[in-house]
């Protein structure tokens, strides 16, 4: 099974205009989207587009109008001239835990057979707008690095003229996503998350 769950931590560090910072432990799951029928079968606490104690909906990601997760990431592939050939789409995520969620950051890698070729980074605010990043990967290399500028209102405490700049290891063993915000040359805010691999089932949920 490629699905699996990340337990660790998320920080975050405002630099600017005033010096604030958080920690807190977390979990996220790396659900491999051709698996989640399989997951719904074999883990009576988790549901696929229904209620349960954990939960993952179509209406949560991507085109947000319950149509499948999967074919809306081929379109956008197919838009972006980035490959003809994605045999693996994984998103790293937040569930729904009774009914419930935020995800103010998911992932999704996109592979053709084990090469990863393609990153989205689909950013949400608490009015639930939302705005997806992608990425051409170029390089076969464990580090991901892209860059770009804000596209998207998030904090009402940060301006639009700002930048991202995106630091991740693929998924394995551990995971790790950086994210440096600037504005001009000034770095105003520092968020990460790390965790360590398990496996995704109930006794783990």
């Amino acid at each position: 099974m490629n699905s699996c769950i990340y337990n660790g931590t998320v920080k975050h560090q405002r630099l600017k205009p005033i010096k604030h910072s958080l920690n807190y432990k977390t979990f996220s799951l790396l659900i491999d989207l051709d698996e989640i029928e399989n997951l719904t079968k074999n883990i009576s606490i988790f549901s696929f587009n229904k209620f349960n104690v954990f939960s993952f909906y179509n209406i949560d990601h991507g085109a947000r109008d319950g149509s499948s997760v999967k074919e809306w990431v081929q379109k956008n592939i197919k838009k972006f001239n980035i490959s003809n050939n994605i045999t693996k789409i994984k998103l790293l995520c937040y569930p729904r835990i009774f009914g419930y969620v935020f995800n103010p950051l998911s992932i999704f890698y996109c592979y053709e057979n084990n090469r990863l070729k393609a990153i989205f980074y689909e950013v949400k605010n608490t009015f639930n707008e939302q705005h997806t990043y992608i990425f051409k990967v170029t390089k076969d290399s464990n580090l991901i690095q892209n860059n770009c500028s804000k596209k998207f209102h998030v904090s009402p405490f940060i301006e639009m003229n700002c930048n991202y700049f995106f630091r991740l290891l693929k998924p394995g063993k551990k995971i790790s996503v950086v994210i440096d915000q600037y504005e001009n040359e000034d770095k105003i805010l520092y968020a990460a998350q790390d965790g360590v691999r398990s496996d995704f089932n109930t006794k783990q949920l």
